[in-house]
């Protein structure tokens, strides 16, 4: 099984919390929010056992392939009209039962629906953008967890240019939570690099108000 033991010579398995400075936003990491162990066997599972699908953007008149592989979980008898995608919803499985409790008793709400996104090499990305419609963004939360290789999380103000791009590198493990406005006033991407790194799998479960 392939390890993603994060080199640092000061690591533990002692859940460090940061909260960030960052005005109309509410952004909270948790690295090692997830134990070494548990984080392995996690990525093993949703690697082997998720229906990764391949979806596709109309540009200029062409069907091209998104840039990563996909997957929607959720409540199924709940409205899904923000997730935004024609995917299959499918429901709740252990690994992502597992998960969502364990973020649930750190924000105290009930999520409805996590996307799942394969990241299979640094050409895999996404590009800047705000999760839900414009009407939603005022009263949100999603709870991004990573397992595998690390990735650049980037932030950049929606319309204030004084303001400068935040870098939060999201490491196996790691609980990155965005609540309140953040979706309103940020936007955020993971970049390509031309690095050989390895895959990464990331959660986003979702909440609106």
């Amino acid at each position: 099984m392939e390890s993603f033991n994060q080199i640092d010579l000061f690591s533990t398995d002692e859940v460090r919390k940061t909260e960030f400075d960052v005005p109309g936003a509410d952004v909270i990491l948790f690295e090692n929010f997830f134990s070494i162990e548990e984080s392995n066997k996690l990525y093993k599972s949703l690697l082997e056992n998720t229906p990764w699908q391949q979806e596709q953007i109309t540009i200029h008149g062409k069907l091209v392939d998104y840039p990563r592989l996909i997957a929607w979980y959720g409540d199924i008898s709940k409205d899904i009209q923000y997730t935004n995608t024609k995917s299959k919803m499918h429901l709740w499985n252990d690994d992502l039962l597992f998960i969502k409790k364990r973020i649930e008793k750190e924000v105290d709400i009930k999520f409805t629906r996590c996307l799942l996104n394969y990241y299979r090499d640094g050409k895999d990305s996404v590009d800047w953008h705000q999760d839900y419609d414009a009407a939603q963004r005022k009263n949100t939360v999603i709870g991004s967890v990573t397992f595998g290789e690390t990735r650049p999380f980037q932030l950049k103000h929606v319309t204030r240019k004084d303001l400068k791009r935040l870098d939060i590198p999201l490491k196996h493990g790691s609980l990155l939570l965005m609540q309140g406005a953040t979706q309103d006033n940020w936007k955020h991407k993971i970049p390509k690099t031309t690095k050989k790194i390895r895959p990464r799998i990331n959660l986003t479960f979702r909440w609106v108000g």
